[in-house]
């Protein structure tokens, strides 16, 4: 919860970075030297796997531990029952999800005056 809140929402609380559903989701985490530096959750409801709270320490952002996470989840998702991945995707990480296949969709739209869109992925 601690590397979220501080990549994500640093001027928030730690609860703020948790989501309902938390103890029914799949958690990922990679670690380097025993430290925790990338973190996912996958939300999955009806064939639909929702990709949350997804965050990689600044210090090893743009070294390919996030790209080696989300390839790691796609892979994962594709021995179950889910034919569709999907996120809320910060403005700002659109060419980075496009790196994996996933489209946007639907119009931007904010979170704490952070724009978005969704992204999606078939599986």
């Amino acid at each position: 919860m601690l590397l979220r809140q501080r990549v994500l929402w640093p001027n928030e609380t730690t609860e703020f970075c948790r989501v309902d559903g938390d103890e029914d989701a799949s958690h990922f985490g990679a670690f380097i030297n025993d430290n925790l530096v990338c973190v996912a959750s996958v939300y999955l409801t009806q064939g639909k796997a929702r990709l949350r709270k997804f965050a990689t320490d600044t210090d090893y952002q743009n070294q390919g531990v996030g790209s080696k996470m989300l390839s790691h989840i796609i892979q994962s998702l594709k021995s179950t029952e889910a034919n569709l991945f999907w996120c809320d995707a910060r403005e700002s990480a659109l060419d980075f999800y496009r790196r994996f296949g996933m489209t946007p969709y639907g119009v931007r739209f904010y979170k704490q005056d952070i724009p978005y869109f969704k992204m999606k992925l078939t599986l």
